[in-house]
């Protein structure tokens, strides 16, 4: 642990979430406070997100002026937008809390490529971060072992390391891990598959590369439990670090198999370039299924071109990844690595516009 000092940080916590999805139950998670959206009715002029301040425990001590360094896989698309909103929103909560002005101030810094895949910029960035010393580094790896020397070098100069969306394969050199539960994602996914395949059909899938952990895990799920429905077949899986070309590929695949019934896609990015595909082709009696409820899904949606997407809590993932860095800078830092899962949600026309999924929905 860097410099310590008396200040203090809340951990907070929302109200339990449930979703129920056929046999399944979304558990409760831990998130920020937010105003939901019946709450913001009352007052034109609030802010989608807004702090509740008397909420913020100041009775454990942080380090004033803490210096957080954010590295993350991307700085593109709505999904990293509300991540950083939401990480810049707890800086100033915790600010506002305990009165910090000047250089007690806690600061932070977001970095990130625009393209997710770039994993030796992020890599050179992490480098040039740590250098720096800051006092916190956050990073969303875009390789779970690209990574290691740099966090290694953290570790090495007292820098704890806290990641989000996507963590890292070496657990002992991270302090805390805030994300989406994704083999949860995943499963949902293949329920959801099959009951609007009446458990019959192809299906393929499409994912960002292989070697980015919150990925993997999301098709991987996503096989398993597809795997308890004999009659559903994968008959292709593909991540976008295995093709020179993902649009190429996924156009492919939609050549190959004319009569393909079933598309899941694991992130926005690939299932808003495989929707518009299938939409070119004309393959409108394929299901399909999405991750991030982004603008363009939402429209298919609307539209009947997508039966439904899961999405995540971008805005409470960036949160909750501050106050953990926060935490690591306090006496009683974290022992052992703290994880942090929100649950997915299945978003589709039922939900679009009902104000209980309106942490879901990207804008």
């Amino acid at each position: 642990m860097k410099k310590m000092a008396s200040a203090s940080i809340a951990i907070l916590s929302v109200s339990a979430l449930f979703l129920a999805l056929g046999n399944h139950s979304l558990q409760p998670v831990t998130g920020p406070i937010k105003v939901k959206a019946q709450d913001k009715a009352l007052d034109s002029n609030s802010e989608e997100q807004a702090p509740l301040l008397s909420q913020i425990d100041t009775s454990s001590k942080i380090q004033p002026g803490a210096k957080i360094a954010v590295v993350s896989k991307s700085k593109k698309g709505q999904f990293w937008s509300l991540v950083q909103k939401g990480m810049e929103q707890a800086v100033s909560d915790v600010n506002e809390a305990y009165n910090f002005e000047k250089d007690d101030k806690i600061t932070m810094t977001f970095e990130g490529s625009s393209d997710e895949t770039d994993v030796e910029s992020q890599v050179n960035t992490l480098d040039a971060v740590i250098a720096e010393n800051p006092d916190v580094v956050c990073v969303s790896a875009g390789d779970s072992e690209s990574c290691q020397a740099q966090l290694e070098s953290a570790r090495d100069n007292g820098i704890p390391v806290v990641t989000f969306d996507s963590d890292v394969s070496s657990e002992d050199l991270v302090s805390a891990y805030c994300g989406t539960d994704n083999q949860k994602l995943g499963d949902i996914a293949a329920k959801r598959m099959a009951h609007y395949l009446s458990n019959h059909g192809t299906v393929a899938v499409f994912s960002p590369q292989e070697k980015t952990l919150s990925s993997k895990s999301r098709v991987e799920a996503f096989q398993e439990s597809i795997a308890d429905y004999p009659g559903i077949e994968v008959v292709q899986v593909i991540y976008s670090d295995q093709v020179d070309d993902m649009e190429a590929a996924i156009k492919g695949v939609l050549e190959i198999y004319p009569k393909l019934d079933g598309i899941f896609c694991t992130n926005g990015d690939i299932s808003d370039l495989c929707l518009s595909l299938v939409q070119d082709a004309g393959r409108d009696s394929i299901i399909f299924i999405g991750t991030d409820a982004t603008s363009a899904q939402q429209d298919a949606i609307r539209d009947g071109a997508e039966v439904g997407t899961l999405s995540q809590k971008p805005y409470e993932i960036g949160y909750q990844t501050i106050l953990a860095a926060l935490q690591t800078t306090t006496e009683d830092s974290f022992s052992s690595k703290q994880t942090t899962l929100f649950d997915p949600a299945w978003i589709d026309t039922t939900a679009l516009d009902d104000p209980y999924y309106t942490d879901y929905i990207y804008e």
